[in-house]
């Protein structure tokens, strides 16, 4: 059997700034109860990161083989508001909200529905293998930036990469 188009991951896609995320909870993301354990709102958080850098065009693991560094969490603050439950269908919203010489600020919204159910402020430092901050690469700071200033330039719903 051959893998075919269909076979791929799924990925998320840009709603003008915003990047969305689907995911759906499965049995070993959640406590005994049934609800999502709190440590995995972050891992749902960096796969929508890691997503909306893919999507955007940014090459994070050819950067990091070229010696060019890796991103690193500099600072996070989470506010939890309601649980999520085994089978839920989750959608995880990213926004550039800021970016920096050498690191990005995102804001991160997981919802069921119209519901938030964790909000949160990522900063991403670009790290040498040394821990010390590095610039971002010039066409990486171009698109943080397009995108955080696309608000309110594209408020008639046309995707942005």
């Amino acid at each position: 059997m051959t893998a075919g188009v269909h076979d791929q991951p799924a990925e998320g896609r840009f709603a003008g700034r915003v990047h969305l995320f689907p995911l759906r909870v499965y049995f070993e993301d959640t406590d005994l109860s049934g609800v999502v354990y709190h440590a995995n709102y972050l891992r749902y958080m960096e796969r929508a990161r890691s997503d909306m850098l893919h999507v955007a065009g940014i090459d994070q693991r050819a950067h990091h083989e070229a010696g060019g560094g890796a991103y690193a969490i500099a600072d996070l603050h989470i506010r939890y508001a309601a649980p999520a439950r085994l089978g839920d269908a989750l959608l995880v919203e990213s926004e550039v909200a800021q970016a920096r010489a050498a690191s990005v600020v995102i804001h991160q919204t997981v919802r069921r529905g119209a519901e938030m159910l964790a909000r949160a402020e990522v900063t991403a430092a670009l790290v040498g293998a040394d821990g010390r901050p590095r610039r971002q690469p010039a066409a990486w700071l171009e698109q943080f930036r397009r995108l955080a200033d696309t608000a309110a330039a594209n408020t008639t719903g046309e995707e942005t990469p």
